[in-house]
């Protein structure tokens, strides 16, 4: 994961909530939501919430957190039904906070 800190362009950190049917049947937030962090090349968690929704922290290069907002808004995990994302306290960062993406409980 160091290849992020040495990626051209800022980094950025964003806090997320996703509202809608986003968990039980396929685990919106567990496999699907790992696997695509990974994909992107991005860091930070995400967990189930008592409310029904699903939130978390995303941090990476500016183009790969703005693709996995992108992905969070849109398309989550196959039975999902995102009806809406919250991102809250977008800001540079000068270095990642966490070295992989996982589920917190």
């Amino acid at each position: 994961m160091s290849g992020l800190t040495k990626a051209s362009g800022a980094l950025k950190s964003v806090d997320y909530e996703v509202f809608g049917r986003v968990q039980g049947l396929s685990s919106f937030s567990n496999q699907y939501t790992e696997e695509e962090a990974r994909k992107l090349g991005v860091v930070g968690w995400v967990k189930n919430t008592s409310q029904g929704t699903v939130t978390g922290q995303v941090q990476g290069p500016e183009d790969k957190v703005n693709a996995m907002k992108s992905w969070l808004s849109k398309v989550g995990s196959p039975s999902s039904r995102i009806d809406r994302t919250s991102f809250s306290n977008e800001k540079e960062i000068s270095k990642l906070d966490f070295t992989g993406f996982s589920t917190r409980y």
